[in-house]
């Protein structure tokens, strides 16, 4: 352990027998919490967009998308971006944004950021390809949120 770092408050291995890894409940709660941190003008946006968190994508994401594995993904958005609508298009199923948990576990295990961090950037990510972003512009809302 680092000097100038300080102790965790699990550093005794006793500490560590009730913890768990966050449920698709815990991950759901810690998506609504990151929404509600979003700006308020991005949030207003977001009307009428779902988020799901799932253990995994479905088969046919990985298919469609030609992933080498289920944990390839964080978070998928499903839908017609807000560029691409139009009121003469037949009504769709509601714009989705999914979490996928096992990744996103994955992915925390190996470096060194906190869960709600991963969450807030993969969640602002897909909620920018709903608006059709470019990469600053997401890197942009995501700093505006930390």
């Amino acid at each position: 352990m680092s000097a100038d770092r300080p102790a965790s408050p699990l550093a005794d291995p006793l500490a560590w027998l009730p913890v768990t890894s966050p449920s698709l409940e815990d991950m759901e709660a810690i998506a609504a919490d990151a929404f509600r941190r979003l700006p308020e003008t991005f949030r207003a946006l977001c009307e009428g967009v779902i988020i799901r968190v799932d253990d995994f994508p479905t088969a046919e994401v990985v298919a469609e998308m030609q992933l080498q594995s289920e944990f390839d993904i964080l978070g998928l958005f499903q839908g017609v971006g807000l560029p691409f609508r139009s009121e003469s298009a037949p009504a769709q199923m509601p714009n989705m944004i999914w979490l996928y948990r096992r990744p996103i576990l994955d992915y925390w295990a190996e470096h060194e950021e906190t869960i709600g961090a991963i969450i807030t950037h993969v969640l602002i990510h897909e909620i920018g390809h709903h608006f059709g972003l470019s990469d600053e512009d997401m890197e942009a809302i995501e700093a505006s949120v930390q």
